[in-house]
Parts: C-alpha cells; sequence; structure tokens
C-alpha cells in the first residue's frame, strides 16, 4: 500500500479525517494509505518545495537569508543594500562581490 502525506491545516483537520485521513502522532502529519482516488485530497497535496529539503524549515530559512558572510545584520544594525545584479541575495558573484560584506 502506497501512504500519501498531507498537509492539512489545523482548523481544516475534520474536513480531512471525515474523508478518511489518518493522524500520525510521530511524524505529526496526516496521511492516506492505499486510495486510488486522491482528488477529494488534493488540496492538501504537498508542494515540491515542502518535501525539498531535509533542514527543518527554520534552518533552511535561515541560511537562504544569510548574507555571504555568514553574519545576519537584524534590528537597528540593518542597512539594505542595493541590488546590483540579478543573483540570488544570499549567494555572491562576481558583479556584486565588490559590495559584499
Amino acid at each position: 500500500m502506497v501512504r500519501f502525506d498531507l498537509k492539512v491545516p489545523f482548523a481544516e483537520k475534520d474536513a480531512a479525517k471525515k474523508l478518511g485521513a489518518r493522524w500520525d502522532a510521530a511524524r505529526k502529519t496526516w496521511y492516506v494509505i492505499g486510495r486510488d482516488d486522491l482528488d477529494a485530497f488534493a488540496k492538501w497535496s504537498p508542494s515540491r518545495h515542502d518535501e525539498a529539503g531535509d533542514a527543518p524549515a527554520g534552518q533552511a530559512r535561515a541560511a537562504a537569508k544569510a548574507p555571504a558572510g555568514g553574519k545576519v545584520h537584524v534590528g537597528s544594525a540593518y542597512v539594505e543594500r542595493p541590488r546590483v545584479c540579478q543573483c540570488l541575495p544570499w549567494e555572491t558573484c562576481d558583479k556584486c562581490r565588490e559590495f559584499a560584506l
């Protein structure tokens, strides 16, 4: 049998349960097993982005926001730098290397 994990918001848990979804307390996720027709569960289907990383979401977000120098400036120490190229904000290309911290 094939297990299909769902991303069900707390407010919609009763609707998912009524359709036959089950709660996995160990993984803290809703799922269905052995269903041929998953159309009823389509709105709770996790996106590819949700499955992408093995790292917890908080760590992945923090890594994405970290500047090339590794130091994150927050609060009154934060200074927004102008965009000089189209590279990703957490990467440093040759064009923006002179502006990197």
